[in-house]
């Protein structure tokens, strides 16, 4: 048996998207994740950060469910360049201007934009250190027992999944490789966390890097671009609306009055192809 399968990317945070809605495909019940690090790997597979299956929903008023899985093969509830990739499609194939989906961390909207461009309302930001989850209580604005290689108290924000968003003067000279593991998993961050280096350049700029928890290092990650914003204003370094600089690319992020996150950038179908049945199991 062989797969149907799409290679996108957002800002060459790229992903295989299967579309399971007719022909159910759930690598998650297989070898472990085995299935999932043998697609997403670069020399043997198709290569990819995430793995993102389109699964049928009962939820009213979304077009699909979005699963996804880490390169690693763990289960991660939200995606935001991966949801603009969705919204994409998904808007593609039903010839409408909107869509949405539901996720593991609920329902998302995503709609046209600027010059081809994909908005997608990730929702409200979770504040609460439980909500992060944090192993222990303690202030998100600055948790203080989060410190390594003279990197220290991030602002937690979690997006659908947990981040941590260390303020640093150069974002190009943190050795990410090197710390990024680390904090992922980090005591603190009981499911793990993404972790970004922020250098804030302006109002209305940011220049970030990011380590993914499940990924490691990415090309741009939409959740942690609005984690990123949302701690930026909390900590009173930018306005409600930025551009946060990625190492693939710029996206638009916007905290609004009524609590809402909003991602707006582009997405990109590279090509399509068969899995090849050496890598399909189910």
């Amino acid at each position: 048996m062989t797969r149907e399968f799409l290679k996108m990317h957002g800002l060459g945070n790229d992903f295989v998207v299967i579309d399971a809605r007719s022909e159910p495909y759930r690598p998650q019940m297989v070898m472990g994740g085995a299935e999932v690090r043998a697609i997403a790997d670069r020399r043997t597979g198709v290569g990819c950060d995430q793995l993102i299956v389109l699964e049928k929903t009962d939820a009213p008023g979304a077009d699909a469910f979005m699963r996804i899985r880490n390169a690693d093969g763990s289960e991660a509830a939200a995606c935001g360049n991966a949801s603009r990739c969705v919204g994409w499609l998904l808007m593609e194939q039903s010839g409408r201007d909107r869509a949405s989906f539901q996720t593991a961390a609920g329902l998302l909207h995503a709609y046209r934009a600027d010059n081809g461009r994909i908005t997608v309302d990730m929702g409200p930001p979770r504040l609460d250190w439980a909500a992060i989850p944090l192993a222990a209580p303690a202030d998100t604005l600055r948790v203080e027992t989060v410190e390594h290689g003279g990197f220290a108290a991030p602002v937690a924000v979690n997006m659908g999944n947990p981040h941590a968003v260390f303020f640093v003067d150069d974002a190009e000279a943190v050795p990410l490789d090197e710390v990024g593991p680390v904090f992922e998993n980090h005591p603190a961050f009981p499911e793990r966390a993404n972790i970004e280096f922020a250098q804030v350049l302006s109002p209305t700029a940011i220049r970030m890097r990011v380590w993914e928890r499940g990924a490691g290092i990415t090309q741009a990650c939409g959740s942690g671009s609005c984690a990123t914003l949302v701690a930026a204003v909390r900590r009173g370094l930018t306005g409600r609306k930025a551009d946060i600089i990625l190492d693939g690319g710029t996206l638009t992020i916007e905290w609004t009055e009524d609590d809402r996150v909003l991602m707006t950038g582009p997405v990109a179908l590279a090509f399509s192809g068969r899995l090849s049945p050496d890598l399909v199991s189910v």
